[in-house]
């Protein structure tokens, strides 16, 4: 049993401070605004401020708690402020906290309170943590966080961190970056684009599988460029570009235990659990001191599979120190780089939760079940306003631009039509959030993925990419060839993309163009083998879709010579693999993995499963070779179709069919009886592999959080850096300064310019000539997509006088010795330049 020891008080709630705060409530509410705009200045002081002069406001919106069933004198604010050091790296301690409670004053729907005595955290320093906690009707003790939380340092289901907000912008070492987006009369200004984007995931690209080491990457190689030195192959992937896109780094769902306040990361003992008394008018005010178990946060994710909750905050898993500071410390180092300011995008999602968000918001916020988890109430006009102070806040770290998720997510019925709708005005609502830094207000440039009339049938063919852009023209959307379904390692790709080509030259200026990102390498893992590969770009799967994703033709059309503004995935150009990636799904974590089986097939050679470190969690398991591995994979993926993911049923089947008494005669008779009979034959998993000794439920979830966290590990592109062709590397690189150099390629095609294809059985090419605007230069290209070699005379084709042009650039190891005629193999490019003197 720990003992607690009894205390005075330190925190207090201030009376005269509170009426304050209370008045101007009250006084927002009377006023003759619309419910949404009031509720968006109510918004503005939700969650917890810590003041200049040293007070803390609290502000909770509790719809949830209503008055006739929860009586005032059973809500609290529980506080617990560390009387130890709290060391983010370790990763399981025990820290003293004391804790106190305060009753905070009621306002319809609000709670509000100014408190002193509160500790703020700061870069160095963990601050008090907090959460309402009340008895519900059948006096369970509930808890309500703070989901507009500054911090969250140890999840979601863990109290908040009161943070020093101001310190923390104050202390900016970029403020003058922001300083010349400041205007005479203080209207905010539109950023302007960037040029070209890198898409991250922060743990899988950075070195030590944190923002941090970001941040160092990038400082070290901003000193190299800074003293001339070179970078190697891998340091050059990261170069080249404008902007830097993270993939959502807000918080996440957590483990299937986590989900009760009080477990998890942030764990008191039941001994030290909060005790509330149904019949006691209060808690005595008196603080004691209880032990709390601290682990740090380990959660791994592809970033999509967000709860709403927090998404001020950053998830504590991708933040080697737990402090907020580790983001701004990220865009400072990148809004100062020695060669020029790059740019911070954040991919943010707010279209749809995960369905642990039922246990982390009150019921207004989501309208129901969708396939993803639920849908998001954005038509309720306090959680509109929470939704877009949510983004303010984000905004305000420093990002220069954001990328809107699932924008074809945010429908409505509009009862007035009878149908149901998009919410384009909320998008303009997004896209016109305005950022305040060092005395600047911007409004960060806005991308949108948007497919809509996805997901209805023929989604791919019937969309125009372009609802959005044509709502607001500044604004910019995924293209067609980068959204989704994106396959290029199958045989004439190219060819049936034609007409989709065709659009990003014709109207291409505001889509986001390229062929690689987190969601189509996904999908060419998920390609069948039997599918008609292009075998021209490599002996094995692994080959062909490294060739396919970073592939030279493609680069060379996207960079020099396609309107649109590129974006490359760096899993693409460092040849990493990439997947789905989660390992808290206890309820569907086993079918999760089961659809990722292309994975193994699509993404590691035997030879690399055959080194030592990689997937050690799975070769504990008795899987020593990638065969086996993957035997076992397509098993289990039948086992589920057969069941319809009964998991016992799944466990029964593949031990029968899998293990020691797969060859009785029990087991080939009720072979007979499965559909993929044919495939249960083929499989040969060895027979001592020890999950198959003692397969269960159990052993199959244990087997997919291990298959999640090798995959997780082997993701990582610096496991790959050995691998890397430095003449790869370097050739795109200088097609991204080409772009660099010249910004007018971004426009549509002119007039003047020209764009066709040779498009035969056998064989696929593109070719084109575009001049500038000032008509001072003009380019010219030929690029193979796939197919047999072919001749190109380009002379012919684009009547071209060979004697006014030069090469820019060849694709690595194309060598030309006459321009007049040249031929080209699959993958294989060429860029010229004319200038008029």
């Amino acid at each position: 049993m720990v003992t607690t020891t009894r205390r005075a008080a330190e925190i207090t709630l201030v009376a005269d401070e509170t009426q304050k705060l209370l008045d101007w409530v009250q006084g927002v509410q009377a006023s003759d605004e619309t419910i949404f705009h009031k509720s968006q200045q109510i918004a503005r002081r939700l969650g917890a401020y810590y003041r200049p002069d040293g007070l803390t406001e609290i502000g909770f919106w509790v719809p949830e708690l209503s008055p006739g069933e929860i009586q005032p004198k059973n809500i609290y604010l529980e506080i617990f402020t560390p009387l130890n050091d709290i060391h983010p790296s370790e990763n399981l301690q025990t820290v003293k906290f004391r804790r106190e409670y305060v009753n905070l004053h009621r306002d319809g729907e609000y709670m509000w309170g100014v408190l002193s005595g509160m500790k703020a955290g700061d870069a160095d320093h963990f601050g008090s943590f907090y959460w309402l906690r009340y008895l519900d009707h059948e006096n369970e003790i509930r808890t309500i966080g703070d989901f507009l939380a500054d911090s969250l340092p140890y999840g979601v289901y863990a109290p908040a961190e009161v943070y020093d907000r101001d310190k923390l912008h104050r202390d900016r070492r970029d403020a003058a970056y922001f300083e010349q987006f400041r205007t005479d009369d203080g209207s905010p200004v539109k950023v302007k684009p960037p040029t070209n984007i890198l898409q991250l995931h922060v743990n899988t690209a950075s070195p030590n599988g944190y923002l941090s080491g970001l941040t160092q990457l990038f400082q070290q190689i901003s000193d190299k460029l800074a003293n001339g030195e070179p970078l190697t192959p891998a340091e050059e992937n990261y170069v080249g570009y404008e902007a830097v896109q993270l993939l959502p780094i807000e918080p996440t769902v957590e483990y299937l235990g986590h989900r009760e306040h009080g477990h998890g990361f942030f764990f008191c003992g039941d001994e030290d659990r909060l005790h509330m008394d149904p019949d006691s008018e209060s808690i005595e005010h008196e603080a004691d001191e209880i032990q709390v178990q601290l682990k740090k946060p380990d959660t791994e994710n592809w970033g999509y599979d967000i709860v709403i909750f927090g998404m001020a905050a950053t998830n504590p898993s991708v933040l080697e120190t737990q402090r907020p500071d580790e983001v701004v410390e990220f865009v400072e180092t990148l809004h100062n780089f020695s060669t020029g300011p790059i740019q911070v995008i954040y991919d943010i999602v707010y279209g749809h939760a995960d369905n642990q968000a039922l246990n982390l918001l009150n019921g207004r916020f989501l309208k129901g079940p969708n396939m993803y988890g639920q849908d998001v109430n954005h038509q309720n006009p306090g959680v509109r306003a929470i939704l877009l102070e949510m983004q303010r806040r984000k905004s305000d770290t420093g990002v220069d631009g954001i990328r809107v998720d699932g924008a074809q997510d945010f429908k409505y019925f509009n009862p007035m039509s009878g149908r149901v709708e998009y919410d384009d005005v909320y998008l303009q609502e997004m896209d016109q959030v305005p950022q305040e830094i060092a005395g600047s207000c911007r409004y960060p440039f806005t991308i949108f993925e948007d497919g809509r009339p996805w997901p209805d049938e023929g989604w791919e063919e019937i969309s125009t990419y372009r609802d959005i852009i044509e709502f607001l023209p500044e604004s910019f959307q995924w293209g067609p060839l980068v959204f989704a379904h994106n396959t290029p390692g199958l045989k004439k790709f190219w060819s049936r993309k034609w007409k989709r080509v065709c659009e990003v030259m014709q109207v291409g200026s505001n889509w986001i163009t390229g062929c690689g990102n987190h969601d189509t390498l996904r999908r060419g893992t998920q390609v069948e083998a039997d599918m008609p590969i292009n075998w021209n770009l490599g002996k094995t799967l692994p080959e062909v879709i490294n060739n396919a994703y970073d592939n030279p033709a493609i680069t060379m059309l996207v960079y020099g010579f396609s309107p649109g503004l590129p974006m490359d995935f760096i899993n693409c150009t460092m040849r990493a693999p990439w997947g789905f990636l989660r390992n808290t799904d206890e309820r569907y974590g086993v079918k999760v993995v089961a659809e990722e089986t292309g994975f193994l097939d699509w993404q590691v050679e035997p030879d690399v499963y055959d080194l030592s470190g990689i997937f050690p969690r799975l070769k504990r398991m008795g899987f020593k070779k990638v065969a086996e591995l993957r035997q076992f994979m397509r098993g289990l993926q039948h086992a589920i179709e057969e069941t319809d993911y009964d998991l016992d049923e799944v466990a029964q089947i593949c031990q029968r069919h899998l293990g020691p008494t797969s060859n009785s005669p029990e087991a080939q008779e009720e072979a007979k009886t499965l559909t993929s009979a044919a495939q249960w034959q083929k499989l040969n998993v060895p027979e001592k592999s020890p999950i198959l000794q003692e397969l269960d439920v159990g052993k199959l979830k244990e087997f997919a959080t291990n298959f999640m966290e090798d995959a997780h590990e082997i993701c990582n592109v610096w496991k790959h850096e050995q691998f890397l062709d430095p003449k790869q590397t370097a050739y795109n690189r200088q097609l991204r300064q080409f772009r660099l150099d010249r910004p007018w390629l971004r426009d549509n095609l002119g007039a003047r310019d020209r764009f066709n294809h040779i498009d035969e059985e056998t064989a696929t090419l593109y070719y084109g000539l575009r001049t500038s605007p000032d008509e001072t230069e003009q380019v010219a290209i030929a690029t193979h997509m796939g197919g047999d070699p072919l001749t190109v005379t380009l002379a012919d084709w684009l009547q071209l006088d060979l004697e006014e042009w030069e090469i820019a650039l060849t694709s690595p190891g194309l060598e030309i010795s006459d321009l007049r005629t040249l031929t080209l193999s699959d993958s294989q490019a060429v860029l010229l330049t004319r200038t008029n003197r």
